[in-house]
């Protein structure tokens, strides 16, 4: 890799740290979306490199869909253990359950549904 390739990646480094740390100082409550994956795991990096050796100013939360590999679970919690920050679990399952979300159904079976819809519609018309 070239000198001006590592130029160009610490300057995009130092504008996300940038902006993570006007985020802190400008909003009440932010927080930081953690899903374990390389996407978030960068992110987190970048909080270190913003906000260490202080704690981060927002938590980290994790909305777990029930669809995660266990391995990508234990790594979160891990991680969250080795930097001492707080972490934050929604779990879609509680919210479904709850009726404050509504699970989505494939395409097809809306289709059919739909179709149903009509026909008992025609149904009563004619009768």
């Amino acid at each position: 890799m070239s000198k001006h390739q590592l130029d160009y990646l610490d300057e995009l480094e130092a504008e996300a740290i940038y902006i993570l740390r006007e985020v802190a100082g400008q909003f009440e409550r932010p927080a930081l979306l953690f899903s374990g994956g390389k996407d978030s795991i960068t992110l987190v990096r970048l909080a270190e490199k913003a906000f260490r050796p202080g704690k981060f100013p927002f938590p980290l939360v994790h909305i777990d869909t029930g669809h995660n590999f266990v391995e990508t679970i234990e790594y979160r919690d891990a991680m969250v253990k080795r930097l001492g920050e707080k972490l934050i679990i929604g779990h879609v399952q509680d919210s479904i359950d709850q009726g404050k979300v509504v699970e989505q159904k494939g395409e097809k079976k809306k289709k059919k549904k739909k179709k149903k819809k009509k026909k008992k519609k025609k149904k009563k018309k004619k009768k």
